[in-house]
């Protein structure tokens, strides 16, 4: 494996939000070669550290893509999301916050309010009473005219839950939110195999169940794609708390909404600009030496 000069290992950090775990691979001089067999190591729960992603801190001067190192100049460090199979990902929601934890906690960043750069763009975090916001930036709906005119862009079937109508929504990373019916329980899912989506996006999607618990909250499960079912979805959240707005229409133009996860509550902010922000908590749990 890829050592460090003068160890024997690679230090790692692990880190979660709301129980969507990471391991942390700081490379501040942008050399790692993170390959996806590493990676998938890293990420293995029984033979590695175990996490749903792995994310490289490097220096955004020196990322590969020229659209990120084009954001060295606002945001000094680069988010390179991984994930668990090794496959490379725009961005993470919840991992931003991870992300600023780690920053914040080695004096990388000293601002109560700084900018990362990602695949997707840069996102600007702040810090809270009980963790971090990020602002994701703006959204698109897929496909409006089919959304407009049938009210749905995709169906969707999972184990209890088949052929039902999904919105599929673009916050840098792919999403296709399901509102489930009165007759099915959000808990009755079978998410251990990957929901069907027709027709099937390009690049694969994250898939969203939700179930209305009351005005402006929802409760959700989610299969991330390059992973399976996760406790919590940053972006997901996001594009849960989006897909209800839009179905319920400008009659009830909500703006703060409690999104409850297996791991623990997020809350998403429709800015006056339409951007969104994901609040919620960070934790960093342990630091150690990979020597696979």
């Amino acid at each position: 494996m890829t050592t460090r000069a003068g160890g024997a290992g690679l230090p790692f950090i692990k880190g979660h939000g709301t129980q969507n775990d990471f391991v942390l691979v700081p490379d501040l001089d942008g050399t790692l070669d993170l390959t996806p067999a590493l990676v998938s190591r890293l990420a293995d729960r029984r033979a590695g550290i175990g996490g749903d992603g792995v994310i490289r801190i490097g220096p955004t001067v020196h990322a590969i893509e020229p659209e990120v190192r084009a954001l060295a100049d606002q945001a000094r460090w680069f988010m390179d999301y991984r994930n668990a199979d090794g496959s490379v990902a725009q961005m993470c929601g919840n991992g931003t916050r991870v992300f600023a934890a780690y920053l914040t906690r080695e004096g990388l960043e000293a601002g109560p309010d700084f900018a990362i750069a990602t695949r997707a763009g840069l996102k600007h975090v702040r810090t809270t009473a009980t963790g971090y916001a990020v602002n994701l930036g703006p959204w698109r709906l897929e496909d409006p005219e089919q959304a407009a005119a049938e009210g749905f862009t995709a169906v969707v079937s999972a184990a209890g839950a088949p052929d039902l109508p999904g919105l599929r929504i673009d916050l840098g990373n792919p999403h296709t939110v399901v509102v489930l019916p009165p007759e099915i329980d959000l808990a009755d899912l079978d998410l251990t195999v990957a929901p069907a989506v027709a027709p099937i996006p390009p690049e694969g999607t994250n898939v969203e169940f939700v179930r209305a618990v009351g005005p402006g909250h929802l409760a959700m499960r989610v299969h991330e794609r390059g992973v399976g079912e996760t406790r919590s979805c940053g972006t997901g959240a996001v594009a849960a708390a989006l897909a209800v707005r839009w179905w319920e229409g400008s009659a009830h133009d909500t703006r703060v909404w409690t999104v409850d996860v297996p791991g623990g509550r997020l809350t998403v902010t429709v800015e006056a600009d339409e951007t969104v922000e994901l609040a919620g908590p960070a934790a960093l749990v342990a630091d150690g030496v990979f020597t696979d």
